[in-house]
Formats: C-alpha cells, sequence, structure tokens
C-alpha cells in the first residue's frame, strides 16, 4: 500500500504562554495524551534576584526551555502544544515557539495581573489569534470576566474564559475555545 498524503495528520501548532507560575506546565500536563516533554528545573538561589516570586513563593521549579504535549482530535488533525518559559530571561525563545502557531492561550494568575501584560503585548504585536484564560488558583480572587477584560485592557473581541489549569476537561474547553476564536479570525479572509 502507497503511502499517501491524506494519510498524514495536519500538525496544528498552539503556544501556552503567560507570565512566570501561571500554570502552563501544569495545562500542558493536563491536556496531552502522551507524557509530556518538560524541561523544568530547581529554582536556585541564584535565581533569587533575578526571578520576581512575590504571590508564589512556594514554587520550586521552573520551565527552562517549553513544554511539549499532542492532543490527537482524529485520524486527520493533531494539535501540538508548545508551553512557553515565563521568566523574561527566556523570552528570547518566544519568536521561535510562535512561529506557525495558529493561536496561543495566554495563562492569567489574578493574584499577579501585571504578569501577564507582557504576553498579551507579544502577541498582539505579531498579530498571533490568542485567548486568554484566568487560571483559577485556590486562593486567588473570583474577578467577573467585565473586571478582567477592563484590568487587562483587551479587546472586546479577544476571549477570557476562567479554567483550572489542573484539570484536563477545563484546559480542553480552553484549547477549543482558542481554536473557535483563530478560525473565526481566517473566515473574513476566506470571503
Amino acid at each position: 500500500m502507497a503511502f499517501e498524503d491524506s494519510d498524514v495528520p495536519t500538525a496544528v501548532k498552539i503556544v501556552v504562554a503567560g507570565g512566570f507560575g501561571t500554570g502552563k506546565t501544569t495545562l500542558v500536563g493536563a491536556v496531552s495524551e502522551i507524557p509530556p516533554l518538560r524541561t523544568e528545573e530547581l529554582l536556585t538561589e541564584a535565581g533569587t534576584y533575578v526571578d520576581d516570586l512575590a504571590g508564589i513563593e512556594g514554587k520550586e521549579t521552573t520551565t527552562v526551555a517549553l513544554d511539549f504535549g499532542r492532543i490527537t482530535i482524529n485520524q486527520r488533525i493533531v494539535l501540538y502544544l508548545f508551553g512557553t518559559p515565563g521568566q523574561n530571561r527566556f523570552w528570547f525563545m518566544w519568536d521561535e515557539l510562535a512561529t506557525g502557531a495558529i493561536g496561543a492561550v495566554v495563562l492569567v494568575d489574578t493574584r499577579r495581573l501585571d504578569s501577564s501584560f507582557p504576553s498579551i503585548d507579544f502577541f498582539e504585536r505579531r498579530n498571533i489569534p490568542f485567548l486568554v484564560a484566568v487560571n483559577m488558583f485556590d486562593d486567588s480572587y473570583d474577578y467577573s470576566i467585565d473586571e478582567l477584560r477592563s484590568a487587562l485592557d483587551l479587546d472586546s473581541r479577544i476571549p477570557v474564559v476562567k479554567c483550572d489549569a489542573r484539570v484536563r476537561q477545563s484546559g480542553k474547553e480552553v484549547l477549543v475555545g482558542l481554536i473557535q476564536h483563530a478560525m473565526s479570525r481566517l473566515e473574513p479572509a476566506a470571503r
């Protein structure tokens, strides 16, 4: 039997981004059908003066390159998830990780909203479709979507959803929302 192009699934690349400690590694791990590739290292005393641990004092590890996961939608479509490192010193990798992505999930921690602005700016400047997913940590305040949209100064067309990055179904709903948003941005171009 000959191998045909129709036998090769379409690869769909999605970036999971956000500030330091927002739950990117957790989200990729929760939704991936394969054991995720993680490049986590222990936080060291050397990073004490570089990484802002305010609000996440219990954090012990950090992603130093990327997280990678996969979800097979059907025989024709496979999602590849690329989680970015959150610290500023690793941001030089973001351009490479975002190349070819259909869109991005920007994970937000309401306890540290200020850490979200660089990620939002990154995708806005590159005109990459993105969705803001508010990771509902146990000790975070439950702001309304309108309050979050206002605080983050988001255009009304940017979807904002709440999620629990630890829960597979919640993460899958975030990804579905992103894909729908990215597809809606493509539809006008197809006309």
